[in-house]
């Protein structure tokens, strides 16, 4: 049986939820970006922080940290390079 997801802290939520390629008829994929992925990204490529830095501000283990932000940079290399969407999930995407 798995482990029960740890909560996450997230300090800073998207002001857009829904990310796009500018001719929109091209594109009818949606990626799910998980808001803890969207923090990490921010964290880490924006905020600049260390991983130590970043993984202490969102309340989980480094190597935890290391794994979603390895997943939210492979998510967000597909909606670039497939011409898709991304969409910021909370909690589940619908």
């Amino acid at each position: 049986m798995a482990r029960t997801k740890k909560e996450r802290c997230v300090t800073c939520t998207p002001v857009c939820y829904l990310f796009g390629p500018l001719l929109s008829k091209w594109s009818k994929e949606t990626i799910e970006l998980w808001l803890d992925e969207y923090e990490a990204i921010r964290l880490s490529d924006h905020e600049q922080l260390a991983m130590i830095a970043a993984a202490k501000k969102m309340k989980i283990s480094a190597p935890t940290f290391c794994r979603i932000l390895k997943i939210a940079h492979k998510k967000i290399a597909d909606a670039v390079i497939n011409n898709k969407n991304i969409k910021v999930c909370e909690l589940e995407c619908k």
